[in-house]
């Protein structure tokens, strides 16, 4: 490895207007910002963090040796660039503000909500019928639990689970990604009405799964773990948590386009409880601006993980919707694009009330 340079948006401010060459905003969203964490790494190991006012940000980036410099402003200028909408079927996501992705779980053993529709495809599309309704723009549908200890899940069975619930929901119009890190599932799935990929594994569970989005010239959401669910939680390090994760996603981001996946139909998620402690969690949840810097957009999967429990007294999986609301607006404050949650509801009106304060601040 070879000394790099990292820009983390920092100094949010509600609008931009007096502060003319004094903000800059995020990827094109709601978020505006007046600072940045200029971050070394030399050979793997952070090295300086030095907060750099936008208006002094030119000048110190030129400052730079030439290879740092070129870096970091193309790091700036993928900071910037807005992020286009995600075509799903008929439906159009914008990703110029926050969006809700529903989860809709078709497991017996999926550590929230396991066994709530199992087995019951009509009960299920109507769920997820419900959640759009309220709202929800994606229904994330998967047939696979990958919470801590899981065991794989057979692909056969899995299509079994989800086809027949995507099948009623392409029906009725209802945008879709497939959760699974199985190729064969997810060619399935987007036979049957799916539209987007959603794999914890970023394409390294089954190495069939960047050809098969390609072919299919749909959106994946490439997800960073460490480890197998089986034995994720056995033990996690890193050297530099935010920017391990963050080279890690660099790297499988160039795994996808070199398998010839657009990179605007690439979405990266940093994998909250995936092969991570809560310290590792928490310190990824408050640098989330970082991950902007890869140039796509940014979903973020938080609500009811264990983190959410170890930080309110063990409140068990269904007390958790006050911390996942929380973690949900933090989100959305360092400009995530999409956040993947279990009440779908309650997340949607959270946003809308952050959006209300986002507009207000945005008028002149």
């Amino acid at each position: 490895m070879t000394a790099r340079v990292y820009l983390r948006p920092t100094a949010f401010i509600d609008a931009p207007f007096g502060h003319n060459g004094r903000a800059l905003r995020l990827a094109g969203g709601l978020q505006w910002f007046s600072a940045v964490e200029l971050i070394t790494s030399d050979y793997g190991q952070r090295g300086t963090v030095e907060l750099v006012p936008v208006e002094q940000l030119e000048a110190r980036i030129a400052a730079l040796p030439a290879p740092q410099a070129a870096e970091a402003q193309a790091f700036l200028a993928r900071l910037l660039a807005p992020r286009p909408a995600l075509s799903l079927g008929e439906r159009v996501v914008r990703l110029d503000q926050p969006q809700v992705m529903a989860i809709l779980n078709l497991t017996p053993d999926s550590f929230s909500d396991g066994g709530r529709h199992f087995d019951d495809p009509v009960a299920a599309a109507d769920a997820a019928t419900a959640m759009a309704a309220v709202g929800a723009a994606i229904i994330d549908v998967g047939g696979e639990s990958t919470r801590p200890g899981a065991q794989p899940v057979w692909e056969g069975d899995q299509t079994a689970r989800v086809l027949p619930v995507i099948e009623r929901l392409a029906a009725a119009g209802v945008a879709m990604s497939i959760d699974t890190r199985n190729a064969n599932v997810a060619a399935a799935a987007l036979k049957a009405g799916a539209a987007m990929v959603n794999d914890v594994s970023a394409g390294k569970f089954d190495p069939r799964m960047l050809e098969v989005v390609a072919a299919a010239g749909c959106p994946i959401v490439l997800m960073h773990h460490q480890g197998q669910p089986e034995t994720m939680q056995h033990d996690p390090r890193y050297d530099d948590v935010l920017l391990d994760v963050y080279d890690w996603l660099e790297d499988r981001i160039a795994a996808a386009t070199d398998a010839g996946i657009a990179k605007d139909r690439i979405l990266v998620d940093p994998g909250i409880g995936f092969g991570k402690t809560l310290r590792h969690n928490l310190m990824v949840l408050n640098g989330l601006s970082l991950f902007h810097g890869l140039g796509c957009a940014l979903v973020l999967g938080a609500s009811r993980k264990r983190l959410v429990g170890a930080l309110s007294g063990e409140a068990p999986a269904e007390k958790r919707l006050p911390g996942s609301l929380a973690l949900a607006l933090a989100g959305a404050s360092q400009g995530v694009q999409i956040l993947r949650v279990h009440d779908s509801e309650e997340s949607v009106q959270a946003l809308r009330v952050w959006r209300g304060l986002r507009d207000s601040a945005l008028t002149p």
